[in-house]
């Protein structure tokens, strides 16, 4: 049996749209609970869309920022953005 594997560098998220936390999760190599735990302390600023629960989402702009105060460079991220 011969499967194909695909890199996580393949499954990039669409030039321009909000991020997922699961995608920052990825691109990050942490746990979904690290990224909502950044999230709760004002550190990643994000919003939620829907209504109830809804879902959360963080801008790109905001990423970049989160990114560039920790001195993480993009190079590190395990997933394309």
């Amino acid at each position: 049996m011969h499967v194909e594997l695909i890199s996580h560098a393949q499954t990039e998220v669409p030039t321009g749209s909000p991020l997922r936390v699961k995608d920052i999760a990825a691109a990050l190599r942490v746990d979904p609970s690290t990224v909502y735990a950044e999230i709760k302390s004002g550190r990643l600023p994000s919003y939620r869309i829907g209504q109830g629960r809804g879902t959360i989402r963080v801008p790109r702009a905001a990423f970049a920022r989160y990114l560039a105060d920790r001195g993480i460079p993009a190079a590190e991220l395990a997933v394309a953005l």
